[in-house]
């Protein structure tokens, strides 16, 4: 067993409220540079819609992340040899358009325009060409379902289901999924890069580009299912979300989960067994890879646990923080958290609670255990976007959602709590109040669990340049 450290991030979708408030700091603050104008380390969209870049999710398309191939593991895009056949030319590569062209105006003419009958007024201009440009796309263009009735079929979670009835006017539903870098386990972007210039940090298991090594080969963008890996077109370089690294160290949370109106965002670490993750990633079917990736976590309360940790030199401050963390707890303990398409088998580390709302049909005597079933939003659409398809984690997560409700309303409202409730989830009461407490109420040093940056030995730049079942390109 070979245990290691990793940042990872909860977000409860059943509260965000798409105000993009955590957008803001992060592109403040990481991408203000030339040539990152249509970087956004952290957007939120909205669901359904193709999201940003434009279908994302479509791999058909895009060629992102892992597939198994024959019983092995494999680039879904390839090895070395599709790379060196396609050097000048990646037809999996997103281009401008499925981001958007960034412009700019000359408000200087708006000042200097003469006296005339009629308001001034100017045209976008590209950035890239400095010709005038006509805006058709962009990171929020989709935004509240705009488009989404000539978009929405498009969207690869409507598998299995009629998207023309859940896009019908009475029957739409819509709700926001905030998205991030996942900082996988077995990131593709990593094991795609020719040039070793994508790493993951030992200490931390964040996933970063050494700018000085980056030679703009684009295979980690391409590779990167989740399309959260940007090319800087003046600089030529690489570049994505670093997690707030430098905030983390101090012991800090990210921007993005520190503006948060909502308080949807939770920080912490998980440990998980590194030697077990080409397992997890080459589990058949598709469905199985969320259980086997589950199991990679490892309790930090577990005696074995401990004393293997300590073995390998992990601090105690460290494990004290794993303990407290949330992740583990929402993930695996409560199981109300699921992973962002885990048949991509990169192994996401930025987690989802889904959404319950809205809850008409659990505002009256409706059984709990057949209320899930009868929401606006299907589960088996849930189920396309965190499981693989697979219905039943998400239908035990929003249960267990609706068993909190259901509860703090007979405890509110009806003034008789009703201890019956938990026990239909397969919960005590007592877990049901601490879901209430950290999903409702929590406290700031609830959500944000994170331990100061510590050296693992003399040299705290380890990485790990390789990833499961690709070989190192070095």
């Amino acid at each position: 067993m070979k245990i290691k450290v990793q940042m990872s991030m909860v977000l409860n979708l059943d509260k965000c409220i798409g105000c993009h408030t955590c957008s803001i700091p992060c592109k403040n603050v990481w991408t203000t540079r030339e040539g990152a104008e249509y970087m956004w380390f952290n957007n939120v969209e909205t669901k359904p819609g193709i999201g940003y870049p434009r279908e994302w999710e479509n791999q058909s398309k895009h060629k992102g992340g892992w597939v198994m191939d024959g019983g092995q593991l494999r680039l879904t895009a390839g090895g070395r040899l599709q790379k060196v056949a396609r050097v000048f030319h990646n037809p999996d590569l997103p281009v401008i358009d499925d981001y958007y062209e960034p412009w700019d105006y000359d408000y200087a003419s708006l000042i200097t325009a003469p006296h005339k009958n009629h308001q001034p007024s100017i045209r976008p201009k590209s950035q890239l060409t400095g010709e005038p440009m006509q805006i058709k796309w962009g990171p929020n263009w989709d935004d509240d379902l705009a488009g989404v009735c000539e978009t929405g079929a498009r969207d690869v979670n409507f598998s299995g289901l009629d998207h023309a009835i859940y896009l019908s006017f009475k029957q739409v539903f819509m709700f926001y999924l905030p998205r991030l870098c996942e900082h996988c386990l077995n990131p593709a972007c990593v094991a795609s890069c020719p040039s070793g210039a994508m790493y993951k940090r030992d200490e931390d298991g964040i996933v970063l580009v050494d700018q000085e090594r980056c030679r703009g080969w684009r295979y980690c963008v391409s590779g990167c299912p989740y399309k959260k890996v940007y090319f800087n077109w003046r600089t030529h370089r690489s570049e994505k979300c670093i997690f707030c690294y430098p905030r983390l160290e101090a012991g800090l949370t990210t921007l993005c989960a520190h503006s948060c109106v909502g308080r949807i965002r939770y920080v912490g670490v998980v440990l998980y067994d590194a030697d077990r993750i080409h397992e997890a990633a080459s589990a058949t079917p598709d469905k199985d890879v969320y259980p086997a990736h589950l199991d990679l976590f490892l309790d930090p309360s577990d005696p074995e646990t401990i004393a293997a940790a300590a073995n390998q030199r992990i601090p105690e401050h460290v494990m004290a923080a794993a303990r407290r963390s949330p992740i583990y707890t929402l993930a695996k303990t409560w199981q109300l958290a699921l992973p962002l398409h885990p048949e991509f088998r990169t192994l996401p580390m930025v987690w989802y609670i889904p959404p319950l709302s809205p809850v008409e049909a659990l505002a009256g005597n409706e059984d709990i255990r057949t209320a899930v079933d009868n929401l606006r939003i299907p589960v088996k659409y849930l189920a396309n976007l965190l499981t693989a398809g697979n219905e039943e984690p998400v239908r035990l997560a929003l249960k267990r959602l609706a068993a909190v409700r259901a509860y703090m309303r007979s405890v509110r409202v009806e003034k008789k709590p009703d201890d019956t409730i938990a026990a239909s989830v397969g919960l005590d009461t007592a877990t049901l109040l601490k879901m209430y407490d950290l999903l409702a109420i929590a406290k700031l040093e609830d959500r944000f669990v994170v331990p100061t940056a510590t050296h693992l030995d003399k040299n705290p730049l380890h990485t790990i340049k390789g990833c499961a079942g690709f070989p190192d390109y070095r």
